[in-house]
C-alpha cells in the first residue's frame, strides 16, 4: 500500500481511548493502512493488543522497546513511522498531551514521532470542560493552530464525570468522515503545475538600505505547501523572508530579492503552468539608481529619492497565460487597508484574474504567521456576495483558497466541454 493511504493514529490517556478502536476499524474498512502509537497512559485504558489485532501492525508504545519490522533498527523506529505516513491523527488528545505537543516535548514515542513528521497533524481533544476552557489549554490550542495543527472538536455532551459540557471527543464516525475528506483533498490538484509568487521584494537604495514592505511570505508559503500536499507540482518564487517552506518532493523554491528578479524567475516557469497564484507583495517602486556606497546623513542628496515603477508581475504573467492556447486559472491577492472588496474587484478586472483573494492588513494584522481573514471575489460573481473565511491560521486559509481554486477549475472545464466561454472580464463588469 502506498504512503498516500497510510495514517498514524496516536492514542493518549483518556477514557475516550476506547473510541479510538472504533475509529481504527472504520478507517481500515475504508481501505486505509493504520499504524498506532500509544502513550503510556493510554495503555492504562486500552491494551496495545487491541490495536494490534485491529490494525494488523505492532503498536509502538516506547522509544527504546519498539517492535519494528524484521530487519528494521528499533532505535530509529520513530523516524520510520514519522516519514511513512500521509496524515497523523491523535484521538483522543488529552489536555496533558496538547501541552506537551505545544511545547515541543519529545519524551515518548508519540511526541517524538509527531515532532519528526512532515505529515499534517489532526487532533481530536477529549477532556473535562474546565480543562478545555482553562487559559493554559486555550493558549496551547492557539499555539498549535498557529503551527498548522488542525482540531476536530471537541463537542458538547455527556462527559466522563457525569456532567455535561464542551470537551467530549467527536464520535468515531464524524472523525472518519473528516479524515476521508482530507484524503480526498490530497488528489484534487494531481498532475497540475502551480506557480506561486510570495513574499516581499527588496529594492536597494544603497548597499545597506532597501525599499520594502511588511510581508513575510507566510500566506504564499502556506498555499504552496498545501498545493504540493494535494498532488500538484509547485514552483514557489519567494522573495526575501526568514521563513522556510517545508521540504516536499513536489515543491521547488526559487529565491529572489528584487521585483525584476521575481518576474524573470516566474516567466521561466510560466509556459506549462495550470494555476497561477500571485500572493507576492511586490514593492511598486524602486530607486532609479541604487547608490554604490552607503548614503550618509550629511549627504545633500540623502533626503531625495528618485523612484521608477516596478513591473506589474501579476498582470504580466496573466497576460502571458491568456495568450496561450491552453487555459490557466489566475488567482491574485489584494492586501488592503480599506475598501478591500472594491479594490479586489478592480484588480480582478485590470489584471485579468479569475479570482482575487482580499484581506485587510496593517502593522498588527494580516502579515506574518498569525491568523487572517479573507474574502474571495470571482469573475463569475463580480457583484455577488464575496465568499468569506476566517479569522483562521494561514494553513486553514490556504486550504479554503485551494478549495475555491478546485471549484473554479471544474467550472473552467465545464465551459471547455460545452463550448461556452468564461465570463467576460471587460470594464463593463465594474
Amino acid at each position: 500500500m502506498s504512503q498516500g493511504s497510510r495514517i498514524l493514529l496516536g492514542v493518549t490517556g483518556s477514557i475516550a481511548a476506547y473510541k479510538a478502536a472504533v475509529l481504527l476499524r472504520l478507517l481500515r474498512r475504508s481501505g486505509f493502512e493504520v499504524q498506532v502509537v500509544m502513550t503510556g497512559r493510554a495503555c492504562q485504558f486500552v491494551t496495545p493488543l487491541t490495536f494490534e489485532a485491529l490494525s494488523g501492525h505492532p503498536v509502538m508504545t516506547d522509544l527504546f522497546a519498539a517492535r519494528g519490522a524484521p530487519g528494521r533498527d528499533a532505535s530509529i523506529e520513530h523516524v520510520e513511522r514519522a516519514h511513512d505516513v500521509a496524515l497523523a491523527v491523535v484521538a483522543p488528545a488529552s489536555a496533558h498531551f496538547l501541552a506537551r505537543l505545544a511545547h515541543g516535548f519529545a519524551d515518548d514515542a508519540l511526541t517524538t514521532v509527531l515532532l519528526a513528521t512532515r505529515a499534517p497533524i489532526v487532533v481530536a481533544p477529549a477532556m473535562e470542560t474546565g480543562m478545555w476552557e482553562n487559559r493554559a489549554t486555550q493558549e496551547n490550542v492557539h499555539t498549535l493552530r498557529e503551527r498548522g495543527v488542525a482540531f476536530l472538536g471537541p463537542a458538547a455532551g455527556d462527559l466522563a464525570s457525569g456532567r455535561e459540557g464542551v470537551g467530549r471527543m467527536l464520535e468515531p464516525e464524524a472523525l472518519a468522515a473528516s479524515i476521508e475528506a482530507h484524503f480526498a483533498r490530497l488528489r484534487t490538484l494531481e498532475g497540475l503545475h502551480v506557480l506561486v509568487t510570495a513574499g516581499p521584494t527588496w529594492e536597494p537604495i544603497d548597499p545597506v538600505r532597501v525599499l520594502t514592505n511588511r510581508s513575510t511570505g507566510a500566506m504564499g508559503i502556506a498555499i504552496a505547501e498545501a498545493a504540493a500536499q494535494r498532488g500538484a507540482r509547485v514552483t514557489l518564487v519567494l522573495g526575501p523572508t526568514h521563513l522556510n517552506p517545508a521540504s516536499h518532493p513536489s515543491l521547488g523554491v526559487v529565491r529572489v530579492e528584487r521585483a525584476e528578479e521575481m518576474l524573470r524567475a516566474a516567466e521561466r516557469s510560466v509556459e506549462d503552468v495550470d494555476i497561477l497564484i500571485g500572493t507576492a507583495a511586490v514593492t511598486d517602486f524602486r530607486p532609479a539608481v541604487a547608490r554604490a556606497q552607503k548614503l550618509k546623513r550629511l549627504d545633500e542628496t540623502a533626503t531625495h529619492l528618485d523612484l521608477v515603477e516596478n513591473p506589474d508581475i501579476l498582470k504580466t504573467l496573466a497576460a502571458n497565460l491568456r495568450a496561450r492556447s491552453r487555459p490557466a486559472l489566475v488567482v491574485g491577492f489584494a492586501a488592503e487597508t480599506q475598501d478591500m472588496i472594491e479594490a479586489a474587484r478592480r484588480k480582478l478586472r485590470e489584471k485579468q484574474c479569475d479570482m482575487v483573494v482580499a484581506n485587510l492588513v496593517g502593522p498588527s494584522r494580516g502579515f506574518g504567521p498569525g491568523a487572517s481573514e479573507v474574502a474571495i471575489v470571482t469573475a463569475e460573481e463580480p457583484r455577488g456576495e464575496p465568499r468569506a473565511f476566517g479569522p483562521a491560521p494561514k494553513e486553514e486559509i490556504a486550504q479554503f483558497v485551494l478549495d475555491q481554486v478546485v471549484r473554479a477549475r471544474k467550472e473552467q472545464g465545464t465551459h471547455e466541454r460545452t463550448g461556452g466561454t468564461p465570463p467576460d472580464r471587460s470594464p463593463a463588469q465594474d
